[in-house]
């Protein structure tokens, strides 16, 4: 499993286990291939860069997990948003033969989505290493 995947993988995990954000979405998508009615989450592209050391191969993924919601107000999609953060801060922490080193929120955004409502976005920082 590369790092993208050992990641991918437990973002996945840790947005569709967590209780309260599963009661406040109607689904969890890996990717933007899916169709889903809001409110829900998307895993985004990942953006890889080499963090290895001498005697380990390693990675530092930047992930973005984008919510939409179509309510009239952002504050549903602030709680989501919250959420979502304390669902990717408590994910797994090993996976596929890949340990987290550090995990770091790096920013969030919302805003209009056109028309159809709000549109929020949650960055985190993950660096592994292989085990």
């Amino acid at each position: 499993m590369t790092a993208e995947q050992a990641v991918r993988a437990s973002l996945a995990a840790a947005l569709r286990g967590h209780a309260g954000l599963r009661a406040g979405l109607n689904a969890v998508l890996d990717g933007a291939g899916g169709r889903a009615t809001a409110p829900y989450a998307v895993i985004g592209d990942l953006l890889a860069a080499d963090w290895g050391t001498k005697t380990a191969a390693g990675r530092e993924l930047r992930c973005a997990v984008t919510i939409r919601d179509a309510a009239e107000t952002p504050a549903r999609l602030e709680g989501l948003m919250a959420l979502a953060g304390e669902a990717i801060e408590a994910m797994a922490r090993a996976r596929g033969g890949w340990r987290v080193a550090s995990l770091a929120f790096v920013r969030s955004r919302i805003g209009r989505d056109g028309a159809n409502g709000w549109l929020g976005v949650v960055d985190y920082r993950v660096r592994v290493l292989a085990e």
